[in-house]
């Protein structure tokens, strides 16, 4: 049986939203179509995709933004322009970037700009980290929050002070806000005020939001065309851009409205862990709608009782698991959205208890 299959069988389900089928999602797309007569965009003009890139630039507080059909493509654009603008001064970014661990050294290899890991891998990096580099700066490229740490955040005066730092020097600033919606609800601030002092900004149209794909990037009028320009030079100039857009905008509302809730299901389901010390969390306090739990069994051993827990008692714990530092340790990410909400607490108690026995029984 596929996971797909068994996670439908399960009455108690941990991780993200719960997933549409493509004949559901595409049903439910068609008819916000028609109710909202849609017309397909030509190359990125059309009345739904342009009134779309300029309510999230109004929600971020800038000039303009523009669809990207990737946060790969848009994010490397962005810091490439920055670094180009400032004589090809490296970019600096943190260890666990999404750049460094999931594009391939695409940055290197397509010649877009030189990088420097900044900072600890398992902390935020700090105004003071930034200025122990010696070496002149293009860009600064901050992750809010930051996905591999377990969504950790910098302090908001460290952030204003990471601010200061970029504004001073003369450093673009930009940030991977691939999940910044959460950590809106997280740092008790509109995405707008998280924003603001920033030179770009890249938010995600699936993650959180649950649409097909896409991105989008803001910033100023004139550094958004000029990244506009640069996705068609690569590729990225599709000719309908709206199954993309129709997926992101006929439940954007909805899922921004429900964040706060996200976050404080994310703090209950933290203090429902205390209960249970051989799972332990990261970080020390939740920061967005998301947790890393790391669990005493090896990864083998942890896919065997995920299992065991959905076959037998109807619960699915989480998707991915990953290999830990120690032997015979693990952890995975769970994000926290419409499924945790739909299970009640004693479901969310109850399923914790079981998987906590099972993690302490001999394999």
């Amino acid at each position: 049986m596929s996971d797909a299959d068994l996670i439908r069988r399960c009455h108690t389900v941990f991780p993200g939203h719960r997933a549409r089928r493509p004949a559901e999602m595409y049903a439910a797309m068609a008819a916000w179509c028609e109710a909202n007569d849609v017309e397909h965009d030509v190359y990125g003009s059309g009345a739904l995709i342009e009134a779309f890139e300029k309510k999230i630039a109004a929600l971020l507080g800038f000039e303009a933004a523009v669809f990207c059909i990737s946060g790969t493509m848009t994010q490397v654009t962005a810091l490439r322009l920055a670094s180009q603008d400032r004589g090809g001064a490296p970019v600096a970014l943190h260890p666990t970037s999404h750049i460094f661990v999931h594009e391939r050294s695409n940055h290197e290899l397509l010649g877009h700009f030189a990088a420097l890991r900044v900072g600890d891998p398992q902390r935020p990096f700090t105004a003071a980290d930034l200025d122990a580099i010696p070496d002149r700066l293009g860009a600064v490229g901050l992750e809010i929050p930051m996905r591999e740490i377990g969504g950790q955040v910098p302090a908001w005066e460290e952030l204003d002070a990471i601010k200061a730092h970029c504004k001073d020097r003369g450093v673009h600033l930009h940030m991977d806000g691939a999940r910044l919606w959460e950590a809106a609800a997280g740092y008790g601030r509109t995405a707008a005020e998280i924003a603001a002092g920033f030179d770009s900004v890249y938010v995600s149209l699936y993650k959180g939001i649950g649409g097909l794909g896409g991105a989008m990037l803001a910033g100023s009028r004139e550094f958004v065309a000029r990244a506009s320009e640069w996705f068609k030079r690569q590729g990225g100039n599709v000719i309908h851009r709206s199954p993309y857009v129709v997926a992101a905008a006929m439940q954007f509302d909805a899922r921004l409205e429900a964040m706060p809730d996200y976050f404080r299901r994310t703090q209950f389901l933290f203090e429902a862990l205390r209960a249970h010390p051989e799972i332990r969390v990261n970080p020390a306090r939740p920061a967005a709608n998301m947790l890393h739990l790391h669990l005493p069994v090896g990864r083998e051993r942890a896919l065997a009782i995920r299992e065991e827990l959905a076959e037998r008692h109807g619960v699915w714990l989480f998707n991915r698991v990953n290999h830990g530092v120690l032997p015979d340790t693990s952890w995975f990410e769970l994000y926290v959205g419409d499924n945790m909400l739909a299970a009640s607490d004693e479901q969310v108690r109850t399923a914790l208890a079981l998987f906590a026995e099972r993690l302490r029984a001999p394999a």
